[in-house]
């Protein structure tokens, strides 16, 4: 491996308050949880795989990113691959975190996103085991899904769900996507659509912070819970299951 300089501070996150599991803090000059607009270029170079393949294709394309990013830039994005199998997830950021990278992408977000078993399995074990200044990032996601990624953990969120929903002519609320042809609430164009798209993800995340100041999170978390079969699953999962983690969390009077 070439010789790092690590820039301490510069791509790590710093924490400020948490509500339960869920983490306001600091990225560089960002309040977050937030957006955080990347591009190709400032991605760590990866192996990717879709979500369902055998553990030996899995285990390959980890070791593909992780030869990767020996000679990446730490101030990159690096990823996280493994799949469906969260050990091949944490053995993947535990080196890629060695490495000192603490900007982390998450991959294949829609299909965890399907999957509530693996979703909550998987974030739940990164963010016990990774460093609390390593930010994770998911780049597709549902607004009625964010406040509970955040509640999870998880730290910034990119705009490709908003892009992709505006060019099928779907609109995304905080409560449900609407099919502007079926529902026609409003006469938009594809970039009419796209802007509006964005600026309620940025609401619905400047509505989770607020919530997190208040210490209310929880309680916007079940609401929006209500929306979607999976959103309600995920949460019936982390209550059942997850105790522990949610506790760890919880402060004791």
């Amino acid at each position: 491996m070439k010789h790092r300089i690590l820039h301490l501070g510069y791509n790590m996150l710093e924490l400020k308050l948490h509500d339960g599991p869920a983490r306001q803090g600091k990225y560089q000059a960002m309040e977050t949880p937030n957006i955080l607009k990347i591009v190709q270029d400032s991605l760590v170079p990866d192996t990717p795989l879709p979500y369902d393949v055998p553990r030996e294709m899995a285990e390959w394309s980890v070791k593909e990113t992780l030869k990767s990013a020996e000679n990446g830039d730490i101030d990159q994005m690096a990823v996280i691959h493994g799949a469906k199998y969260q050990d091949l997830r944490l053995e993947c950021a535990r080196e890629l975190e060695d490495m000192g990278y603490r900007l982390f992408l998450v991959a294949n977000p829609e299909e965890l996103l399907r999957n509530p078993r693996d979703l909550l399995k998987i974030i739940t074990s990164l963010r016990e085991n990774m460093s609390p200044n390593s930010a994770l990032y998911f780049s597709f996601t549902e607004l009625n899904f964010v406040p509970l990624l955040v509640y999870l953990g998880v730290d910034l969120f990119g705009e490709s769900a908003a892009d992709f929903y505006a060019q099928t002519g779907v609109m995304t609320t905080p409560h449900n996507n609407y099919n502007l042809q079926q529902y026609p609430l409003y006469d938009m164009s594809p970039a009419e659509l796209k802007k509006e798209n964005r600026e309620y993800l940025d609401f619905v995340l400047r509505e989770v912070r607020a919530n997190i100041q208040n210490g209310t999170l929880r309680n916007l978390v079940e609401e929006r819970c209500c929306s979607s079969p999976e959103t309600m699953s995920a949460l019936r999962i982390l209550d059942r299951d997850y105790g522990d983690f949610v506790d760890s969390y919880t402060p004791l009077y």
